[in-house]
């Protein structure tokens, strides 16, 4: 197998062609082997097929609306400071519509103007579970007020948040660099203080 230069991670890539290879032999989808993140955890077949499984049924067959789901996601990429993270679902985000101004107004959420309430209980529980490890009380009650889909997309929620928590901690540890040609934290740059990648 060949492995491509990589000298921001801490794990080389896999070359595309040997990636598109093992991901075809576990029933993964070649459109994910493209993906860096996919590069490196296809060196563990048996544990990068079930992490694709999890993000496919998250991704497209969630109870949780996407485009709450997607804040969350870049809530933790920017408090992480997780440059991947943020990144590719900051494209996902506008792929589904959504607008740059409420993108950017999860980096400082509470004092954002615009959100829903539905919106803001998702950016709260997120911190708490950042915080905390949990979702507390008062912040489960504004969920369970204010996010369509019943206990099904609170269950959703609780689940997304700790699904992409952990991709946050694994692209962080394993120094997964972007894709080529691919611009880190848009549209204007600023990255979170914190950020280490």
């Amino acid at each position: 197998m060949k492995e491509l230069k990589n000298t921001k991670g801490r794990v080389a890539r896999l070359a595309s062609s040997d990636a598109q290879n093992a991901a075809q032999q576990i029933g993964m989808p070649a459109a994910m082997a493209g993906l860096s993140v996919f590069q490196v955890l296809l060196k563990s077949p048996n544990t990068a097929k079930p992490l694709n499984d999890l993000l496919n049924a998250l991704l497209w067959r969630s109870n949780l609306d996407p485009k709450l789901r997607e804040l969350v996601i870049l809530r933790l990429g920017w408090k992480t400071g997780s440059v991947y993270e943020w990144t590719q679902h900051w494209r996902f985000a506008k792929g589904i519509g959504m607008q740059e101004e409420t993108l950017l107004a999860v980096r400082d959420w509470k004092n954002a103007r615009g959100l829903s309430p539905a919106e803001r209980a998702v950016l709260a529980a997120t911190d708490d579970t950042i915080d905390s490890g949990t979702i507390s009380e008062a912040t489960w009650k504004e969920c369970t007020l204010n996010i369509p889909g019943g206990e099904a997309a609170l269950i959703d929620l609780v689940i997304s948040i700790g699904n992409w928590r952990m991709f946050s901690s694994l692209l962080r540890s394993l120094r997964i660099p972007l894709e080529d040609g691919i611009t880190p934290w848009p549209p204007d740059g600023k990255e979170p203080e914190h950020g280490d990648e």
